[in-house]
């Protein structure tokens, strides 16, 4: 999380999958795709992004979700129309794009959110996924009052560009206020239902001490991705290859409907191997395992 933190502080607005569809929408026999969210490979991307991309669709993802768009820079240095090609070439698409809205909830100037909407539009980006809260912008009820107000602002000039807001959780959220009130509480409850959605970070959910299923239940629908992401056995502070940890992920996928869920995507933070070994083993046991 502190390279995650690091990487936002340093790209201002920009930010840090992809999926799966409940069982009854699709037709017999069809098959439901998995992606990666591209913050897994945050190291080998600036240098060699065609390489990466090739080997990503060679493991068998069939979507990305990316992550620190600027409006120089473009994707990796790629403008968002080649990024998009190089994609495509390889059979993949981004239904989600993952952006960072502190300078927005500070300020409420919604010029800063034009640049960044009009690169998810170019890629056929679906969801506009906040990636992150800076601490400053999260340090009370109060606070996170503030942040749902303004989600609800970015939603309605998200949605003119044909785009859905999401929001994408860690563990801060789950902080405990007066009266037991989280963070996640207040988004969840004062935010437009209609407008909003929340993508789930399955890790984050459960090394906070909360169960994933349990809110699918109190709030339906509204988990449209997951981040697929497991937590090692000998230490849960760092990730492991998904099927390889402590996560009970079988149990949450029966839940897929009731959640809403229509995107399904592998993020792994840290590697104790090849990242590319790790990201073929990580689609194969959710291609394998959930999906089957």
């Amino acid at each position: 999380m502190n390279s995650r933190r690091s990487f936002l502080k340093q790209t201002g607005l920009a930010a840090a999958g992809a999926l799966l569809l409940p069982s009854f929408a699709f037709a017999a026999g069809s098959k439901r795709k998995v992606g990666i969210q591209l913050y897994s490979l945050r190291k080998e991307l600036p240098t060699d992004v065609k390489g990466v991309i090739e080997k990503i669709a060679k493991a068998g993802y069939k979507e990305v979700e990316t992550y620190g768009f600027s409006p120089t820079g473009g994707y990796w240095g790629l403008d968002a129309k080649s990024f998009k090609s190089l994609l495509t070439a390889n059979g993949l698409t981004t239904p989600s794009g993952h952006f960072g809205l502190d300078d927005f909830i500070k300020s409420g100037n919604k010029d800063l959110l034009k640049p960044y909407i009009e690169g998810a539009v170019a890629v056929n980006n679906k969801y506009f996924t906040i990636a992150y809260l800076g601490e400053p912008v999260r340090t009370s009820l109060e606070d996170y009052k503030k942040i749902a107000g303004r989600l609800n602002e970015a939603a309605e000039l998200v949605k003119q560009s044909g785009l859905k807001l999401a929001y994408h959780n860690h563990d801060f959220e789950f902080k405990k206020y007066e009266g037991g009130t989280t963070g996640y509480d207040i988004l969840l409850n004062e935010t437009d239902k209609n407008l909003i959605r929340f993508e789930m970070d399955l890790y984050w959910v459960v090394r906070s001490g909360n169960d994933p299923v349990a809110m699918f239940n109190k709030y339906p629908g509204r988990f449209p991705m997951w981040h697929v992401k497991d937590m090692d056995k000998a230490n849960n502070g760092i990730n492991t290859e998904v099927g390889s940890g402590t996560i009970d992920f079988k149990n949450i996928y029966k839940h897929a409907k009731q959640a809403g869920l229509e995107h399904l995507i592998v993020e792994q933070e840290n590697f104790s191997k090849d990242p590319f070994v790790s990201i073929k083993q990580s689609f194969d046991y959710v291609n394998r395992e959930l999906i089957k």
